[in-house]
């Protein structure tokens, strides 16, 4: 593969998507823009989905330990690690699913190093992430809401 800018009779994926008209490359390119927009749109969600399953999971934890703490009349140790039940995991699972497969056909759009389709791959990444990770709450991995790990 070689850099190009190739406007017309250019293929990609599949025989399917061949370029044959200014208007097709700027199809694709517009399309390519707002799949990478989409990807970080799922990445949002999938993190979203994460932070809110985890933030019952520890709102539980708290008042059953505060029940519990109740009824022996003293403090009872911490909330155990976080685990998600096979449901939560499997709608996780979904969610990765979807980002790698998108991913991995973007990166081989990317693979055929035309000039258009790359930059429509990093503005769409970087208006999605301007769209998508503004007022996002950091966290890193599963800690319980409030502490520093």
């Amino acid at each position: 593969m070689l850099w190009n800018w190739t406007v017309q009779d250019a293929c990609f994926l599949t025989s399917g998507w061949h370029i044959r008209s200014v208007g097709d490359y700027v199809g694709t390119l517009i399309g390519v823009f707002f799949l990478v927009v989409a990807l970080e749109g799922v990445r949002r969600l999938g993190r979203e989905y994460d932070q809110s399953i985890r933030a019952a999971y520890y709102r539980r934890e708290a008042l059953a330990l505060a029940a519990l703490a109740k009824n022996q009349g003293r403090e009872v140790a911490q909330a155990a690690p976080f685990r998600p039940s096979h449901k939560e995991h499997a709608i996780r699972s979904v969610f990765y699913f979807v980002q790698y497969s998108v991913a991995f056909l973007l990166m081989l759009l990317g693979m055929y190093f035309n000039g258009g389709v790359l930059l429509a791959i990093f503005a769409g990444g970087g208006v999605g992430h301007f769209i998508f990770a503004v007022r996002f709450p950091v966290t890193s991995g599963l800690a319980a809401p409030g502490t520093d790990a």
